[in-house]
């Protein structure tokens, strides 16, 4: 029978301890969680071309990619996402997740730009042939479309992106809104949003690592 591999005395198992390794988040950064989509956060919405959606059921976690043209998933109202559920292997992972169990969380990405939208909220599964319709693409229709009422939706900052150097040199898209002007909106103008941009590459520098 194999040994038990030993206990790492270096574990982080509780809340308390994991605080200890960690400073406390700005007071910004846990004011800019909006609990429905504005102009701006769907601007970058209709800008993305790729998501990953995560879902978590029976058999476990997924997290699967999804992308199409930009604004593939639309904004039904300012709660209500719609994600068209393309051609795939057929495995359905995330589909059956979200009939076990609604939870879901969405990652858009935009080519060129270092920050990342989060929403997290439930999700359930339609074959509503008119909303279907809304994303025929070269006369095919996705079998289902998922939509998912929105709970929170807040932006993340661009060191992950920055630091892997995910898109080189690729321009940001100058129809994307801004990390600054995203902040306003979702803060209440709790920044500036010419500074914050300004004092933003310096930033993200100094604090990458």
């Amino acid at each position: 029978m194999d040994a038990l591999p030993p206990a790492d005395p270096f574990a982080v198992a509780t809340l308390e301890e994991l605080a200890r390794h960690y400073d406390p988040p700005r007071e910004l950064v846990l004011k800019k969680v909006i609990p429905r989509l504005e102009a701006k956060a769907m601007a970058f919405i209709a800008a993305s071309p790729f998501a990953i959606l995560a879902t978590v059921g029976p058999e476990g976690v997924h997290a699967t990619p999804r992308g199409d043209a930009p604004g593939f998933i639309q904004a039904l109202d300012d709660r209500t996402l719609a994600l068209p559920d393309r051609r795939g292997n057929n495995r359905l992972d995330a589909l059956r997740d979200i009939i076990a169990n609604p939870e879901v969380a969405l990652l858009f990405l935009v080519p060129g730009v270092g920050e990342a939208l989060r929403v997290n909220g439930t999700a359930r599964i339609t074959a509503d042939p008119a909303l279907r319709g809304r994303f025929e693409e070269r006369g095919k229709l996705p079998a289902t479309v998922v939509l998912v009422s929105l709970r929170e939706a807040y932006m993340q900052c661009a060191k992950a992106v920055m630091r892997s150097k995910l898109w080189g040199e690729r321009e940001r898209p100058q129809a994307v809104p801004s990390m600054g002007e995203i902040i306003a909106a979702h803060t209440d103008g709790m920044v500036d949003p010419a500074s914050y941009d300004k004092e933003a590459p310096q930033r993200l520098i100094d604090t990458m690592y």
